[in-house]
């Protein structure tokens, strides 16, 4: 499958959430963040730009911020008015981080500090600014008004939400000045969605849980490469979106595993051909209720299960597996068997059931292997249709070798 579409890249570290664009290709998939780029024109300093505006007597500046220091976030534009001074110099994009008014810098200062400075800056105003890549989300999306908790006649004003600085402020102009217009020679500047990771599908694995917990994350996932290459945390504003991707991803990752099947097969005598393969979480032995699950890689070939810590990728690699039983010996056993993907989720809201529900395992699509003397292994993967895969190749397998052995 391919697709595109918006996502949040959330940052586990200073929880913050910024907005990305997602192409996926049947090999790849691609991280997108916005940057303004120069087009045409002489540019001296990509990353930051000064521009003079020219205060109007109707609509001021054309422009509204959010943030400011006391949230530990830079000032950045939130909305550009069709048409009034911002708008017109073509060289002002939201999500653009102030650095300087007239000279001051203003990379330390309050929402309101930056506020005041703007407002009383005279009729003509240069800012330098620089484009946020890293925006959190909520300085990106305009948030609407400030409610009655912020009230504008007493000139507070909040830095989550926009601070109309298309007000007049305090211009003594009262004929309309000149607007401010672009001049031939000067860089024209775009706003552009620019590729800056790419992860290879093959054999890549997806995960849901908070690392080292049985907590699912909520309408979000990771995708990690398979030289551990991550593309973070990919956040959905909807369950049924991030279900959408979840679903394109996995179809692709399988599409590229059945493959590596083929490719692996054709150096395999017939009697020696991999049935499945793919990555699952094992629950490690001996822990407690916060249960403990690694990645590993299965594969069912020939006469055996193995078991590997990374996957196989040459001929050599099969005799490097951590563990090797002979399927004849194997027993396979499927533990929860949900109708459909989330399906378990909605039920236990339905019956009052949360998070620490007190079941054997908080992980639906879970399987064992008994592997004789009573020792099994147990493990977890993230969707029920490869729960499915896994039981029909176990079967699938184990008959063949059934036949084989007589």
């Amino acid at each position: 499958q391919t697709k595109t579409g918006i996502a949040l890249l959330y940052d586990e570290v200073s929880e913050n959430a910024y907005d990305i664009r997602l192409k996926l290709t049947k090999e790849v998939l691609t991280i997108q963040k916005q940057d303004v780029v120069c087009v045409s024109g002489s540019d001296h300093s990509a990353n930051h730009r000064t521009v003079t505006l020219h205060r109007q007597p109707v609509g001021g500046l054309g422009l509204s911020i959010k943030g400011g220091a006391e949230h530990k976030v830079p000032v950045v534009i939130s909305k550009i008015f069709k048409d009034q001074a911002a708008e017109q110099t073509g060289m002002l994009f939201i999500g653009d981080a102030i650095i300087q008014v007239n000279g001051i810098n203003v990379e330390s200062s309050t929402h309101e500090e930056v506020v005041h400075l703007l407002r009383n800056a005279g009729d003509e105003v240069t800012i330098t600014v620089q484009y946020l890549r890293e925006a959190p989300s909520f300085l990106k999306l305009p948030l609407g008004s400030p409610g009655p908790s912020s009230d504008h006649s007493s000139g507070a004003s909040s830095p989550l939400f926009d601070s109309g600085l298309h007000l007049n402020g305090n211009s003594t102009n009262t004929a309309p000045s000149s607007p401010s217009s672009p001049i031939a020679n000067e860089p024209k500047y775009e706003k552009r969605w620019l590729d800056t990771l790419s992860v290879p599908l093959s054999m890549a694995r997806i995960s849901r849980y908070k690392t080292g917990t049985d907590k699912l994350r909520s309408n979000a996932f990771e995708v990690l490469a398979l030289d551990g290459v991550s593309t973070g945390i990919l956040q959905f504003y909807t369950a049924q979106e991030s279900a959408d991707w979840l679903r394109a991803m996995s179809t692709n990752i399988s599409d590229l595993t059945l493959q590596n099947m083929k490719m692996a097969n054709k150096c395999c005598s017939p009697s020696d051909q991999v049935v499945h393969m793919g990555w699952v979480n094992e629950r490690l032995e001996g822990t407690d209720s916060s249960q403990l699950y690694k990645f590993k890689f299965l594969a069912l070939k020939g006469s055996s299960f193995y078991i590997f810590s990374t996957p196989p990728v040459s001929t050599l690699d099969w005799v490097r597996a951590e563990k090797i039983y002979n399927l004849c010996e194997v027993l396979f056993k499927i533990h929860k068997l949900w109708l459909a993907d989330d399906c378990w989720l909605q039920a236990n809201l339905y019956l009052g059931i949360h998070q620490d529900f007190d079941l054997e395992d908080q992980r639906p699509y879970c399987f064992s292997v008994m592997v004789g003397h009573g020792k099994s292994h147990y493990f977890n993967v993230e969707l029920g249709s490869e729960l499915a895969v896994w039981e029909k190749s176990f079967q699938r397998a184990i008959f063949l070798e059934v036949q084989r052995t007589g």
